[in-house]
């Protein structure tokens, strides 16, 4: 589903640096983290060029990561997550993987998460053999539906939250939506007391409001009426004045240190306490409102209904329209 395709691609941005610790546990000591990682979704276009109705199925990353052992030296990250039963995989992740070794010459893993219901689907290579000639091709795969819930909760990295919220929405069809709505709810509950910065708390709550989809929408507006218990406020503001909170902890400020230093800078120029708190409670406002957008477009991105995203902001659907037709979004 392309929605689905949409959610995985962004968190798999969002999060690319806990994905790496999550799958290659010894890559820590290999990759440098402390570099960008170069998202390479273009060049994977012109190297795999497939049609418009065919992109939908697949969700593809192609992802340059900087060693430890020089600043020019890097490699290559393969991610395919796939959602269905397909014989040809392995054959399309060796054409990937020749494909891309052929214009970049550089070293390539490749991990292919499988998001399917198929219990008998676990494709772990391709080989062909003929007239004395062969290739054998290995990639790492993962299987969602043979992962073990508790485990998942148990874990500390927040990939492991992208899974367990992946694993519960394949019993999708299987439980009644009571029991899925306390699944999520109890995911909900699990991601607020982890300890991580406040943008992946967002990214892992977006892609946990948005992945597992009730049928009914009632049981959408329990689950949001829920939260606010969860958090004792207003659901909106009480997650968004929830990471306020961590954050400051953290010496962050939720995305309004440019307001507030603004507003600093302001008040030292008039050099006087009136201007310092005029200036801070403008540049607050500015901050505020540049935060607000940018949960909106960000919320966009990763396949949030436009419903959806009003209600996190609070604002009205027109207004939450006007910000992404100015972004050219909408």
């Amino acid at each position: 589903m392309k929605r689905d395709d949409t959610l995985w691609k962004g968190i798999l941005e969002d999060l690319f640096d806990d994905f790496i610790r999550f799958f290659y546990p010894e890559a820590e000591t290999l990759i440098d983290m402390e570099k960008d990682f170069e998202f390479l979704d273009k060049e994977l276009e012109d190297i795999f060029p497939m049609p418009e109705e065919e992109k939908i199925r697949y969700v593809d990353k192609l992802v340059k990561v900087f060693l430890k052992d020089g600043k020019d030296q890097w490699m290559l990250v393969h991610v395919e997550i796939q959602g269905q039963r397909d014989a040809d995989f392995g054959e399309r992740m060796f054409t990937y993987y020749y494909r891309i070794r052929d214009r970049y010459k550089r070293p390539i893993t490749a991990i292919a998460i499988l998001s399917d219901r198929s219990p008998g689907f676990n494709p772990e290579m391709f080989q062909e053999s003929f007239l004395g000639t062969s290739v054998i091709y290995r990639f790492k795969t993962f299987k969602i539906l043979d992962q073990r819930e508790q485990e998942l909760k148990n874990g500390n990295n927040p990939f492991s939250l992208v899974i367990l919220t992946a694993l519960i929405a394949l019993k999708k069809g299987r439980l009644s939506e009571e029991s899925l709505l306390t699944l999520k709810l109890d995911l909900a509950k699990e991601l607020l007391r982890k300890e991580m910065p406040k943008v992946k708390i967002r990214a892992l709550m977006n892609f946990l409001r948005a992945y597992i989809r009730f049928d009914n929408k009632e049981h959408f507006l329990i689950f949001e009426k829920k939260l606010e218990t969860i958090t004792g406020k207003n659901y909106t503001m009480g997650i968004e004045q929830l990471l306020l909170e961590r954050a400051q902890k953290e010496g962050l400020e939720l995305g309004l240190n440019q307001g507030r230093k603004q507003g600093r800078e302001q008040g030292r120029e008039e050099g006087r306490e009136e201007g310092r708190e005029e200036g801070r409670e403008e540049g607050r406002e500015e901050g505020l409102e540049l935060a607000r957008s940018q949960v909106i477009l960000n919320a966009k991105k990763k396949g949030l209904e436009i419903e959806v995203i009003a209600d996190l902001v609070e604002l009205s659907v027109e207004e939450v329209r006007k910000v992404l037709m100015e972004a050219g979004l909408e």
